[in-house]
């Protein structure tokens, strides 16, 4: 049996995808970047969420990276099977990274805010 009989294409190629798509997304990503760049020269303690800059920019390179995956990496025309798994390997990230924010916020109140007796020493000594 033949390539062509099992449904492959000749030469390899999997999806053609026009230019103007293409371009149409890079502009997307690059505006996405220039929002990036926004966000990280604002200052949200003004509005008293200091952790706001962090959530955006991880929010907006999910949205990237998950761009990317679809189009570039053509996973949108895929196999379902490599779009689960796919999804479950970016659902693993989330808890990873969940599990591990949970664990940091439950000693918060233990962390001592400014610099410690010893710490306020040493900085005295190289003062002088």
């Amino acid at each position: 049996m033949s390539n062509t009989e099992h449904g492959h294409h000749e030469g390899g190629v999997g999806h053609i995808v026009p230019v103007k798509f293409l371009a149409l997304i890079c502009g997307i990503l690059l505006f996405l970047t220039a929002v990036t760049v926004w966000v990280s020269r604002y200052d949200f303690t003004e509005i008293n969420i200091a952790e706001m800059g962090i959530i955006t920019a991880l929010a907006v390179a999910t949205v990237k990276a998950t761009i990317v995956g679809l189009y570039f990496m053509h996973l949108r025309w895929d196999r379902p099977f490599i779009a689960f798994i796919f999804v479950g390997s970016l659902l693993f990230v989330v808890l990873f990274i969940g599990i591990a924010l949970t664990d940091s916020i439950a000693y918060q109140p233990e962390i001592i805010k400014g610099n410690t007796p010893k710490v306020t020493e040493a900085l005295e000594k190289l003062k002088h």
